[in-house]
């Protein structure tokens, strides 16, 4: 039995990473703005806080509490991951801070844990608002990996997807295609990474619960071109997709990358996590989203 610390835990990967820690045995505690309800009932304990607020983590974190892991699914600048350093330091065993494939450019082929290295790139202290998603996740990674007195991990997640994601970024095509609206992209033909919401709370508590330390990539097995995916969703619509040339307004992809995009889960792989093969899967959630909207 673990005490455990999950920053963001009632929606997504975030609540199913909480069911497994919950069926673990473990003594869970959420922390979030408390917008989002959550049904774990009396299973967790619960703090109402402000992630960015050095005020508000103050009053909650300062005290002698102690946590064998804390996972940290809403930390995006530097400036938060200050505070976390500032605040757990002496208090935590390992911190699993959640990072992405945004903090890797476009363009390469298949992208390795060291194409971005968060041990040596220049940290600006900055807050969420000073940087786009990409720069907050590198700045936030770089300073937990050159900072940190205790043990982080760094999952890179890609894209994730799955019938409870509340972006509703697949659902986004799915609904467009089958009512006949245009697409908007850059091009079809790029390869892009995803994972399911399922497997990103499954590699959370994995690497929760073992060795592994610093950023390592997270992805299901396989890559698909864009190409690829939308004829499955014309196949299932019985639609053909209306696609533009286009990245402005209503109409643009969520998927609108302008090269490829997509990882190695090579060291995730040969460290023991067994990964699930997206042509597998990815068919599967595009037919049950059509017969869910």
């Amino acid at each position: 039995m673990k005490k455990v610390l999950v920053f963001g835990g009632t929606r997504f990967f975030g609540k199913k990473l909480v069911d497994l820690l919950l069926g673990n045995g473990d003594l869970v505690t959420i922390a979030t703005r408390g917008i989002t309800k959550d049904d774990f009932g009396d299973r967790v304990s619960r703090i109402i806080v402000d992630r960015t607020s050095v005020t508000s983590m103050n009053e909650h974190f300062s005290g002698l509490q102690t946590w064998d892991v804390i996972y940290d699914n809403i930390c995006y600048s530097s400036n938060e991951a200050k505070i976390a350093v500032d605040l757990f330091k002496g208090k935590v065993k390992k911190y699993v801070f959640t990072s992405t494939i945004s903090v890797y450019g476009f363009g390469k082929g298949k992208l390795i844990e060291r194409d971005f290295d968060s041990s040596t790139y220049p940290i600006r202290m900055i807050s969420r608002p000073d940087a786009d998603y990409g720069e907050g996740k590198r700045m936030a990674e770089s300073f937990f990996i050159q900072n940190a007195p205790f043990s982080v991990v760094a999952p890179r997640f890609p894209i994730v997807l799955g019938l409870d994601d509340f972006t509703k970024r697949l659902h986004f095509h799915i609904e467009r295609v089958s009512k006949g609206l245009n697409v908007g992209f850059h091009t079809l033909d790029a390869k892009i990474s995803f994972i399911t919401s399922t497997e990103a709370a499954d590699f959370l508590f994995w690497v929760g619960n073992n060795d592994v330390v610093g950023p390592i990539n997270a992805c299901s097995n396989g890559e698909i071109l864009l190409e690829e995916l939308i004829s499955w969703i014309e196949r299932e619509t019985g639609k053909r997709a209306l696609v533009i040339e286009n990245q402005e307004g209503e109409s643009s992809s969520p998927f609108g990358i302008p090269e490829n995009w997509y990882m190695s889960n090579d060291r995730a792989r040969i460290t023991g996590f067994d990964f699930k093969d997206l042509k597998e899967w990815l068919p599967k959630l595009v037919h049950n989203i059509f017969h869910a909207i």
